[in-house]
């Protein structure tokens, strides 16, 4: 049994290593990509990528003997369910969008271009996915 978490933590470390880098990029870029003179489509979109890689990572950490691809398809399902939420408007629920935590978490404007960027991000994730180079490592 002790053999079996060994492993899964070993194999898992990498992909939380990998969720952690997202979200401290994704957050430098929406911080300091103006400032940096990035483009809007890299600062608004490279952001909503690196979402996507960041859904594709924690689903991830929580399905970690699943498959990649059906990992892709269950943050892919995610990220546009979240996308879609938010067409559903409620005073409480628009105020807590215009705070910083609900622009981050669940945006503020639907867009299709976002659901496009975050299935770039979420295949980019797929197939850089660290756990899957740890486990084709030899012990």
């Amino acid at each position: 049994m002790r053999e079996i978490f060994e492993t899964r933590s070993r194999a898992q470390f990498p992909r939380l290593a990998a969720l952690l880098a997202v979200i401290a990029l994704g957050l430098a870029l929406r911080r300091f990509g103006y400032v940096a003179d990035l483009p809007f489509i890299v600062v608004k979109y490279g952001g909503s990528t690196l979402w996507g890689a960041m859904v594709y990572l924690l689903v991830g950490l929580f399905v970690a003997r699943s498959r990649p691809a059906a990992i892709a398809v269950m943050a892919l399902f995610i990220a546009i369910s979240v996308e879609l939420f938010r067409l559903y408007h409620m005073p409480w629920l628009d105020a807590f969008r215009l705070t910083t935590a609900g622009a981050l978490l669940l945006g503020r404007v639907f867009s299709l271009w976002n659901m496009l960027a975050y299935a770039i991000g979420i295949a980019a994730a797929c197939a850089f996915d660290p756990a899957r180079w740890t486990a084709l490592r030899p012990c």
